[in-house]
């Protein structure tokens, strides 16, 4: 069984649309990406999947559960992990003392000093929160989501507002819990965040699902033209290289294909029988943000 199950939600207020036939499965285990500018319907998605916000259609499993049955809220409540984009921590409480506060509400938490250690706060433990920088803050929120020890976390842009450093490190610690068995559904803007970490993605525009896959082959990443890069060796013009209609500029070579496996062949070939270097040899697909943007650009 998935550890989330979506098909055919739809929620309205009056006249207004705020998800329609959205469908998808996050499987136990899997760091899923839910993306979509903002209005596109995450925030409300997510909101039923916690059990926050009642559907108007549709089926929704959290967990095995329906989120919208009153009867098994609580216990739903203690299997999974909240992290907000926006916290009301209390100010004058310690790290610790916040995170052995929450770790009360669950019957079987991760113990403190394990999540504190995890969270990379182990020397601001005794710390007030009011004394916290914006990043140190942005980790003891996705704290107080683990520290009950969840089968299924969600994460709302879990990075904004932490520094290179502070991105990986909140990386690794995904990563981790993915290994362990902890299921995570994240929403993030940056898509260098979702090819680090997601197994599959789901792109949601105007309230519907507009692609989902792998961030790899998403939008046709995988079977789409990439291009070859390469420095032109010393002595060769465009015309003595074996590749089709090669372009440059500045002496660099660059080479447009949807046949990459054949002209790079038919180039290292080349290069080896003519002892010839290629140096700076690359091979781009188009980004994940390019096909997210294609996909979330409005119509004129």
């Amino acid at each position: 069984m998935p550890a989330v199950s979506v098909s055919h939600l739809a929620k309205s207020y009056g006249d207004l649309t705020a998800v329609r036939d959205v469908s998808f499965d996050v499987e136990k285990g899997e760091v899923f990406a839910l993306l979509g500018p903002n209005g596109a319907g995450k925030t409300t998605t997510i909101e039923i999947l916690e059990g926050f916000r009642d559907r108007s259609g549709g089926d929704v499993q959290t967990l095995g559960v329906d989120p919208s049955d009153r009867s098994t809220h609580r216990w739903l409540r203690t299997r999974i992990g909240v992290v907000l984009q926006e916290l009301a921590v209390e100010p004058f409480f310690s790290v610790r003392q916040v995170l052995t506060r929450n770790a009360g509400y669950y019957p079987s938490p991760r113990p403190v000093d394990e999540v504190i250690e995890l969270i990379g706060l182990k020397e601001k433990a005794d710390q007030k929160v009011k004394k916290l920088s914006g990043g140190q803050q942005r980790r003891l929120d996705v704290g107080l989501g683990i520290i009950g020890n969840p089968d299924l976390l969600f994460l709302d842009e879990p990075t904004t507002g932490l520094d290179p450093s502070g991105r990986r490190a909140s990386w690794d610690l995904i990563r981790e819990l993915a290994a362990s068995g902890t299921t995570v559904l994240l929403t993030t803007h940056y898509m260098d965040e979702v090819e680090a970490l997601a197994d599959k993605v789901a792109v949601l525009f105007k309230a519907e699902i507009v692609a989902s896959g792998t961030p790899t082959s998403i939008g046709g990443r995988d079977s789409g033209t990439v291009t070859i890069r390469f420095v032109l060796p010393e002595g060769v013009t465009p015309s003595d290289l074996p590749a089709p209609s090669p372009v440059v500029a500045d002496g660099i070579v660059k080479i447009s294909t949807d046949d990459e496996l054949r002209v790079l062949h038919d180039l290292t070939g080349w290069a080896l029988e003519h002892g010839h270097v290629l140096p700076g040899l690359a091979v781009t697909r188009v980004s994940l943000e390019d096909i997210y943007l294609d996909l979330t650009r409005a119509e004129p």
